[in-house]
């Protein structure tokens, strides 16, 4: 009966993982429907990104994180879109969506200062099964990003980027931990292409 409970569990964790990355599909889908029609009449005011780096003050401490972004330019300086970070590793695995507003302020010599700000859902499936209180609990949440990049210009459209967000979200994924995990700090270095 046990190993019957167990096998419950992790399919029930396995599909909250996979209803979690269809909704963000569905989402990304709906949001290319309603863009489509004015993306053909105005194509080069897409933009996208990505970032490779370390988030801290989660569940499980330190993590890997990947950072994806699209972005759509109301004009030269302000963008709006989804962004998509993803701990795939380790005991954590965590995946938040939102959609981030964007202002760049371009200053002298290819430097761009972009704060950011944003709103969504969060999703933390945490599979700890060692130590003295094995933990297998997930929890879905708000999610706020707050952050700012900073951007060398390398070309036209593309820009390196160093970016700092702070995540604010309120997940619980287990009594026996001292507290809710309420807010972690993502450090990402990568690129963003731009009109």
């Amino acid at each position: 009966m046990l190993k019957f409970a167990v096998m419950i569990r992790q399919f029930t964790a396995t599909f909250s993982r996979w209803i979690c990355a269809a909704s963000l599909l569905a989402i990304l889908v709906a949001g290319a429907v309603v863009f489509a029609p004015r993306a053909h009449a105005d194509e080069n005011r897409w933009g996208f990104g990505s970032g490779l780096g370390l988030t801290s003050g989660t569940v499980n401490d330190t993590v890997f994180n990947l950072a994806f972004s699209g972005d759509y330019y109301l004009d030269r300086n302000f963008s709006i879109g989804p962004m998509m970070q993803i701990s795939p590793m380790g005991d954590l695995f965590q995946i938040s969506f939102a959609g981030v507003g964007r202002y760049y302020f371009r200053l002298n010599n290819g430097i761009n200062l972009v704060p950011l700000m944003g709103i969504g859902l969060i999703h933390a499936d945490l599979d700890r099964r060692t130590g003295p209180q094995p933990i297998d609990c997930s929890d879905t949440s708000w999610y706020i990003p707050i952050g700012v990049s900073l951007e060398y210009q390398a070309s036209h459209n593309l820009a390196l980027t160093s970016t700092l967000i702070v995540n604010l979200h309120d997940i619980n994924v287990s009594s026996s931990l001292r507290e809710n995990d309420q807010t972690s700090v993502a450090l990402l270095f990568g690129f963003r292409f731009g009109p």
